[in-house]
């Protein structure tokens, strides 16, 4: 019993070994999936620098019409008194 056991776990292996070998990536493969990977880090990484550039803008813009509010506000409050 042990050793017609033993032949099928053989066989087993003997047929799993290139299904596993296949399986693995080649160095070309990881070399090329490591460039994609910087790729895609140095765009996110652009597109990070965009948008806190976008986000200071709108911070300012967002400030000078406070601003300008406020000197409308002053204004108004200077004709009423009028």
């Amino acid at each position: 019993m042990m050793k017609g056991s033993m032949k099928k776990s053989a066989a087993i292996l003997f047929l799993a070994c290139p299904l596993l070998l296949g399986a693995c990536a080649s160095s070309d493969d990881v070399k090329r999936a490591q460039a994609t990977a910087d790729e895609a880090l140095n765009t996110a990484r652009q597109a990070m620098q965009q948008a806190q550039t976008a986000n200071q803008k709108a911070d300012k813009a967002l400030a000078d019409a406070a601003n300008a509010n406020a000197r409308l506000d002053r204004a108004f409050q200077q004709q009423l008194k009028k």
